[in-house]
C-alpha cells in the first residue's frame, strides 16, 4: 500500500500526457511482458476451476480496471480533500466485506485498528487548505460517487484476492489478473493510440511510465496477494491507509508540500492503527478457520 500510494502520487505527469484508458492499456501491456514466465501453471498447482477462473475475472474488473476509471475520473472532478476523506473508508468497506462474504471474525482490536486509520487520514485531508473553488468541476457530485466507488472496488478487490490465495499462487494470480486488465482496456487502448502522438511524448516520460507499470502491475499486487495467504482480509485492509499517507508523503519531500502539526498528528493516529492491527496477537487471527474457509464468492 505504500508502494501504490508513491506510484499514484508520481504518476500525475503521466496522466497530464496520456488518456487514462490509453495510460491503462499501457500499463498492463507492459506488466504482461514482464510477467509472461509467471502465466506457466506450477506442477503442484490444480488446473483453473470455472468459479477461480470467474473470480479472476472480477479481481482484474474491480482491482484494476474499474478501481483506475473511478479514482483518477473522481479526483479530477472533485478536490484532494475530498478524495482524502473517502479513501480513509477503504479499511472499513474491506472488514465489512470480508464479514459478509469471507464469514471472517471481525475481532474488537481490529475494528479499533480501522477506527484509528479512518480518524487519521479524516483528520489529515480535513487539515489541508481546502480547494479553491474554481478548481472544483460543477460534476463534484458525480466524482463523490465515482470515489465512493473506487473504496468498494478497492474492497472487493482484498476480499477476492484472499479467496484466490487459497488455491493459487501470488505470482500466477499477479500474472493473469493483470492479462485480463490488459484485454478489458485493449479496445479503448487502440482506438486513443491511433490518435495519439507517441513521439511529442520525452525519454523521462517513458522512464517513468515503466516505473509506474511495474510498480502497479507487479511489484503492488504481487506483495499485497502474498500477504493475504497469512493475513485475513478484515486484517490486512488496514494497511490500506498507507495509500494515502504514503500519497500525501511523496507530495511533501518530492513536491515540496509543508507538513503542519495538525498533519503530522494525523499521521501518527493512522500509524497507531496499523500497530493496534499488527500487535503479537496477528498470528493467532491470521490462522482463524475463518480466514480460509467457505466464501460466497
Amino acid at each position: 500500500m505504500s508502494l501504490v500510494g508513491s506510484y499514484v502520487a508520481l504518476s500525475k505527469p503521466l496522466a497530464a500526457i496520456f488518456p487514462v484508458l490509453l495510460l491503462a492499456w499501457l500499463r498492463f501491456g507492459i506488466g504482461a511482458i514482464a510477467m509472461l514466465r509467471w502465466l506457466r501453471k506450477p506442477a503442484d498447482e490444480a488446473p483453473l476451476s470455472r468459479r477461480t477462473q470467474g473470480l479472476l475475472f472480477l479481481e482484474s474488473l474491480f482491482g484494476n480496471f474499474l478501481f483506475t476509471i473511478c479514482m483518477v475520473t473522481g479526483v479530477s472532478l472533485t478536490s484532494a480533500v475530498t478524495a482524502g476523506v473517502t479513501m480513509a473508508a477503504i479499511p472499513a468497506a474491506v472488514a465489512l466485506m470480508s464479514w459478509l462474504f469471507l464469514r471472517e471474525r471481525v475481532a474488537a482490536r481490529t475494528w479499533l485498528a480501522i477506527a484509528l486509520a479512518v480518524a487519521g487520514i479524516g483528520l489529515y485531508a480535513l487539515s489541508r487548505p481546502a480547494a479553491s473553488a474554481a478548481s472544483v468541476s460543477p460534476q463534484a457530485w458525480l466524482g463523490q460517487m465515482l470515489l465512493v466507488g473506487a473504496v468498494l472496488c478497492e474492497a472487493f478487490y482484498a476480499v477476492i484476492g484472499k479467496r484466490l490465495t487459497t488455491s493459487l499462487g501470488p505470482k500466477r494470480i499477479t500474472s493473469i489478473v493483470n492479462l485480463w486488465g490488459f484485454a478489458l482496456s485493449t479496445p479503448f487502448g487502440l482506438y486513443l493510440a491511433w490518435r495519439f502522438d507517441f513521439g511529442s511524448v520525452a525519454w523521462s516520460i517513458w522512464g517513468l511510465l515503466l516505473f509506474y507499470a511495474l510498480a502497479a502491475c507487479v511489484w503492488t499486487v504481487w506483495l499485497w496477494m502474498t500477504g493475504l495467504r497469512n493475513v485475513p482480509a478484515s486484517q490486512a485492509g488496514t494497511f490500506t491507509v498507507l495509500l494515502p499517507i504514503s500519497a500525501a508523503v511523496v507530495g511533501m519531500c518530492v513536491l515540496g508540500e509543508r507538513v503542519t502539526s495538525m498533519q503530522a498528528l494525523a499521521f501518527a493516529i493512522a500509524l497507531l492503527g496499523i500497530l493496534v492491527a499488527t500487535w503479537p496477537g496477528r498470528k493467532r487471527l491470521a490462522q482463524h478457520p475463518s480466514a480460509s474457509g467457505a466464501s460466497s464468492f
